[in-house]
């Protein structure tokens, strides 16, 4: 190679290498783009205390809209590592302790659930910034962060709150709440009471839920059925529970649902909390689309189901719960050719009428995790 070769190649590498050292790094990865695996981030060091409460609720931009049902119960994640399956029973989130109240310094010193919405001590403190002590549905801690509280226009003793938890894949905050497309950005409502794998509600005086925007227990109270009001002297605290085995049609009570988002349901109770529609359309024949009559723990009885699959497989699902026989009328033109072995449908909390796929159809996949 001849000394004139020689110099245009060492002239060409030093200017590749200067423009290799010049190039910026890439940038982090924004909010909505694919998300990084465990595998990826298993090399993170951990933070400390006050560098993950350093990088909590960061601004963000919320939109959201009134949503109609869905599959889930909490609302929340199903795990933090989106390349895992997780049962729809498995949460990031399913309950949060009222103490001990972080980070130090916040002047907060007790925290209560007042109906619906969350009160520090002493007065006039803030509950925005504090970090409280939840729990997943695996019985790990993970630490949730309540970015702002946002007092509900048509309920003023109720607030909607923007929560952020610990991801500890990602080593970052992030909404714990799924985004929909009518709701990509969901805030949580504060509600007590902690409810378990198989959606049943259990009363407790030191923690309560985040109830997801997109989730039944959220939805339920959204629709009127407040679980820390009455109605004609009536506590709503069990129609709301009933509520949420209708939102997902949880038929057997087992935490299971047979729906999908955004099928249409016309849902009514005797106390008046909701009326049912009395009028048709192209779609929709009142007198033809009754499905369920509902409980705290189920359906007392059932006429269709809201996915399309046969009422044979939901009896085995739950053997021994229905049993088929002459159709059991409730008045109104609302009947159920199956009911429970042990219950009155008569005396159910709620009704609802739905139009499900064809009969034996597939439902759509159910939404994913974001």
């Amino acid at each position: 190679m001849s000394f004139f070769n020689r110099f245009l190649l060492a002239g060409l590498c030093l200017h590749l290498s200067a423009v290799a050292h010049a190039t910026p790094p890439p940038p982090p990865a924004q909010k909505g783009s694919k998300p990084v695996s465990a595998k990826a981030v298993a090399r993170l060091a951990p933070l400390s205390d006050a560098e993950r409460y350093a990088r909590r609720c960061q601004p963000r931009a919320p939109m959201r809209e009134r949503n109609p049902q869905g599959t889930m119960l909490w609302g929340s994640r199903r795990d933090w590592d989106t390349e895992k399956a997780a049962p729809e029973t498995r949460s990031v989130l399913v309950s949060v302790a009222l103490s001990p109240v972080k980070p130090a310094g916040t002047g907060v010193k007790a925290l209560q659930l007042v109906d619906g919405a969350l009160v520090a001590s002493p007065a006039g403190a803030e509950v925005t910034g504090l970090v409280l002590q939840g729990r997943a549905s695996d019985g790990k801690p993970v630490e949730v962060a309540i970015c702002a509280a946002e007092p509900a226009a048509q309920s003023p003793e109720m607030s909607w709150y923007r929560i952020e938890a610990w991801n500890p894949v990602a080593q970052e905050w992030e909404n714990p709440c799924v985004g929909l497309d009518r709701v990509p950005s969901p805030r949580a409502l504060a509600v007590r009471g902690v409810w378990d794998l198989s959606g049943a509600r259990k009363d407790s005086a030191e923690h309560f839920t985040f109830a997801c925007e997109n989730g039944a227990i959220a939805k339920c109270i959204d629709w009127g059925y407040k679980p820390w009001a009455s109605r004609d002297g009536r506590p709503l605290t069990e129609v709301h529970q009933a509520c949420t085995r209708m939102a997902r049609a949880d038929y057997c009570g087992d935490g299971r649902s047979h729906t999908y988002q955004d099928n249409p349901i016309d849902m009514y109770d005797p106390l008046g909390v909701l009326e049912r529609t009395r009028e048709d359309a192209a779609d929709w024949d009142p007198a033809l689309s009754f499905e369920a009559a509902w409980g705290p723990d189920g359906a007392l009885c059932l006429e269709h189901t809201r996915d399309g699959r046969a009422l044979e497989a939901v009896l085995a699902e739950c053997p021994n719960r229905f049993r088929k026989g002459a159709a059991v009328e409730l008045g109104e033109g609302d009947r159920c050719s199956v009911q429970r072995t042990r219950g009155n449908p008569k005396a159910a909390l709620l009704r609802n009428k739905s139009y499900g796929v064809r009969q034996g159809a597939a439902p759509p996949a159910a939404p994913t995790q974001r």
